[in-house]
């Protein structure tokens, strides 16, 4: 239940701190008192979407600060899914709002996204307003309505948590047939070009080798005239390098004796003398062995050709990234070999998943069908009881065409007011005071169901007086001992049904217009029920008929 309800720098709230109590309470005040300002700052902290307008002017912030008691609602594990502190008592909601139009909620002082603080909060009050009526005519609400009835909300779960996979699936089904297709479609380009650079039989490091082969052709006079000239100045007869290092040697050699360093001179002359003599005969043999070989080289600019033509076509700068290429087209080829496969497995897992989805909806269309019964005995029951003693009302149900996310069911809410006169859907033929009578009944109906700690209703009665008025007080009196409920009124039937009567009117000071609430006391009570009922002069008819009213409450609140 809501226990207190704090609101600072609210549009016309400055400060205000409400403490609510258990049961039946009803609110009441002139028009434009500010009643509707503290359910918006209500549905504020609940995670409405925030308006820096709604900040008292001349103020930095507005913070709206609900507690609720929870200890009978079980919502530890909603806690612990959101990674929220939990109080297995008391839960504290907080909004805060600032002039800069940033936002921030809480949940027992830890900050919490909006997503999170409105899940929550449909799980602790169901405020009810004027143009939620229109929710009536909302098939999918019927449709809860139904399902709330017939118990469905863990089969119902299970049934949505299979058709999501159903979707998921379908979309990738979907996926894989488009991909598919455009495989197919670019099957034969993609085979051509996988043939054509497989056929030429692509090796990695192969370009480079070639490249240096296409060189050394290229220059192999220049290549032999050099080697014949290296071999000349290492090995002439006159001047060669060798020659006058193995005297250099021979000299090092008879100084060993006398001076040390002629050893090291010598080793490192016979070191020299053994490598260049190697060269010698390496580049000796290459300059015999080079020739010119015109065959040779045009085979290897052939082959050039062709790679760097590839490379060229498939705008690449080398032949690895050809070769990847290649492997790329080979690749696509394997995924368009292996489509038919993939889309027949998937499309089979897609007919059984239907199938198991077909067996749950037929099974919570039978509850559902079984709960409606009883739902229409109810709903004319408690419609009689609110004056409309020839209402007819039918669930009617007919199949979707495909499953949906709620199963194979499309309800309509068929009702009438009159003798003799057909059924129609409830946004056809229901009047404003009927279908508010009509939601109540369905509120009453559902309470015991949806386990809700607290609802509100925002003038709920409208469009209803007299007789009528006092059967609608006598269901939300009866709610009120099931669940905390808080109902906005200007009826005084209603008002006086009441356990706690609380009263919001505009105070002006100095500064500015305020809105005010503040509970009253018995003879407050009185004067305002008797201003209720006959506007701003109290008679003394009017004070003893708020007295009666009163005292009829004290004798059915004795008689519970």
């Amino acid at each position: 239940m809501l226990k207190s309800l704090l609101i600072r720098n609210f549009v016309l709230i400055d400060n205000l701190n409400i403490q609510f109590e258990d049961g039946f309470s009803v609110m009441t005040g002139e028009t434009g008192a500010g009643k509707s300002i503290i359910l918006g700052a209500l549905a504020l902290v609940l995670g409405q979407r925030a308006d820096n307008k709604s900040i008292q002017a001349n103020s930095d912030k507005c913070v709206v600060e609900a507690v609720f008691d929870i200890s009978a609602y079980h919502l530890e594990n909603f806690f612990l899914a959101n990674d929220l502190e939990y109080d297995n008592r008391l839960c504290v909601l907080r909004r805060e709002l600032l002039s800069s139009g940033k936002s921030r909620a809480f949940v027992n002082d830890s900050p919490a996204p909006l997503a999170v603080i409105k899940a929550l909060g449909d799980s602790l009050i169901d405020i009810h307003s004027q143009h939620r009526n229109l929710l009536l005519t909302d098939t999918h609400f019927q449709l809860n309505v139904v399902d709330v009835m017939a118990d469905t909300v863990v089969l119902s779960g299970e049934y949505r948590e299979k058709y999501n996979d159903y979707l998921s699936l379908t979309a990738k089904l979907a996926d894989l047939e488009k991909k598919a297709k455009k495989a197919g479609d670019d099957e034969d380009y993609i085979r051509f070009q996988y043939n054509e650079l497989q056929s030429v039989r692509l090796v990695e490091g192969e370009q480079a080798e070639l490249e240096q082969h296409q060189e050394t052709l290229s220059h192999t006079e220049e290549i032999k005239a050099s080697l014949y000239r290296l071999t000349a100045l290492l090995d002439g007869e006159e001047v060669g390098a060798l020659r006058q290092i193995k005297e250099s040697l021979s000299a090092m050699e008879s100084l060993k004796s006398c001076f040390p360093k002629a050893t090291e001179f010598a080793e490192r002359l016979q070191s020299t003398y053994i490598d260049l003599k190697d060269l010698t005969a390496e580049a000796g043999t290459l300059k015999e062995d080079i020739e010119f070989d015109p065959e040779r080289l045009e085979q290897i600019n052939n082959r050039l050709n062709i790679l760097y033509s590839l490379q060229q076509k498939h705008r690449v700068k080398s032949l690895e990234e050809l070769i990847i290429c290649r492997d790329r087209f080979e690749q696509q080829l394997k995924a368009i070999d292996s489509y038919d496969e993939a889309i027949a497995s998937l499309r089979q897992r897609q007919i059984e998943l239907y199938h198991i989805l077909e067996q749950q909806a037929a099974t919570i269309s039978r509850l559902r069908q079984a709960a409606a019964k009883d739902i229409e005995q109810q709903i004319i029951q408690r419609m009689v009881l609110l004056g409309i003693p020839n209402v007819h009302f039918r669930i009617d149900f007919s199949s979707k065409t495909q499953l949906g996310e709620d199963g194979m069911d499309e309800i309509c809410f068929l009702f009438s007011a009159n003798k003799n006169e057909s059924l129609k859907p409830v946004a056809q033929t229901a009047s404003g005071g009927e279908i508010s009578r009509l939601m109540l009944c369905i509120k009453a109906m559902i309470a015991g169901y949806a386990a809700l700690p607290a609802i509100i209703f925002d003038e709920i009665d409208s469009g209803t007086s007299g007789e009528i008025a006092d059967k609608m007080a006598d269901i939300m009196q009866d709610l009120g001992y099931k669940m905390q409920v808080i109902t906005i009124t200007h009826l005084p039937q209603i008002a006086a049904k009441g356990k706690v009567h609380y009263f919001v009117y505009k105070e002006d000071t100095d500064e500015r217009t305020l809105t005010r609430i503040r509970p009253l006391n018995d003879a407050e009570r009185v004067n305002e029920i008797a201003r209720m009922l006959s506007g701003a002069t109290l008679t003394d008819a009017s004070v003893a008929n708020a007295k009666e009213l009163l005292k009829t409450k004290s004798l059915n609140n004795e008689g519970e």
